[in-house]
């Protein structure tokens, strides 16, 4: 099972997709659209979208209407400066081509992912992952609690008295606790086992639905009395909470799944023994890392 997804819905979080996925293409006719002619050259909205793509987060606190004025302005100034790079020859020169050379299988590279392992995946896919690891879940207890903070032992019984003669907790709370919560009636909300200090704690877990604590319950903040609405156990969160973080692991199973394949099938020769063991030992922790989660 994979422990990371289980990790994330139990405790109900959800983190951001992987980064790398494309945006989707603009129009057919505002691909066409010409939006600048620097020098004779071209400028249009296929070329802007592609600039959002690469230097969208440099703009990316912008009003949408700047941040379209200043990728064109870069793109112009990006035009230019290649133009006049051209004209010194600079991209004639070995360095210049090794950095091309990189950027072009960098840019390769994404496609590829993009193409082969990223865009395949579909929402039922997804969701039959989300099933999946549902059904292997075991939710933890956890408890719905308001309390009373008080500063002493004797505050905390005469409140006791007062609930036992048929006071309202929460207008209690109000009035007296001096915690933060007392403005909500005491109100803590719901909280599963290793959240609170212990002595707390274990006082909630033993306290029936509706009852409250007979006894004060003493923690390091003070004198506790104790109110428990509801216990149930923590519900598997949404689907759409999730989401993300499922299609991320899938994402990275597929990835190495791919990597491991194309790998296998590749002729890689690296003369230095000690870097080859050193490059070795770093795919086999990529490749284990992934298998371990994926189980």
């Amino acid at each position: 099972m994979l422990r990371s997804v289980r990790k994330t819905l139990a405790a109900s979080i959800g983190l951001a997709l992987m980064a790398g996925v494309m945006g989707s293409q603009p129009a057919a006719a505002q691909e066409d659209k010409v939006l600048a002619t620097v020098n004779g050259h071209q400028i249009t909205e296929a070329d802007l979208k592609l600039a959002e793509q690469q230097l969208g987060p440099q703009f990316a606190r912008l009003p949408e209407a700047d941040r379209r004025v200043a990728l064109l302005s870069a793109l112009i100034d990006l035009n230019l400066f290649a133009e006049a790079a051209a004209e010194q020859k600079i991209d004639e020169t070995d360095e210049f081509k090794k950095q091309q050379e990189f950027l072009k299988n960098q840019a390769l590279h994404s496609a590829y992912i993009d193409k082969n392992v990223i865009e395949p995946i579909t929402e039922e896919e997804v969701r039959a992952r989300y099933d999946e690891e549902v059904a292997k879940l075991t939710m933890p207890e956890e408890v719905h609690a308001r309390h009373i903070l008080v500063e002493t032992e004797d505050e905390a019984k005469e409140i006791i008295a007062e609930l036992d003669k048929g006071g309202n907790f929460e207008e209690i709370a109000k009035a007296k606790s001096k915690d933060g919560a007392a403005a909500n009636g005491g109100d803590l909300g719901y909280f599963t086992k290793g959240r609170m200090v212990p002595e707390f704690e274990t006082a909630a877990f033993a306290i029936e639905p509706g009852s409250y604590s007979k006894e004060p319950v003493q923690t390091q903040f003070g004198w506790h009395v104790i109110k428990v609405e509801d216990k149930r156990q923590q519900p598997v969160p949404p689907f759409e909470q999730v989401s993300d973080e499922i299609r991320s692991v899938i994402v990275r199973e597929k990835y190495v799944n791919t990597l491991r394949d194309i790998r296998g099938k590749a002729s890689v020769e690296i003369p230095d023994a000690e870097l080859k063991t050193a490059v070795d030992e770093l795919f086999a922790q990529q490749i284990g890392t992934a298998d371990d989660q994926a189980q």
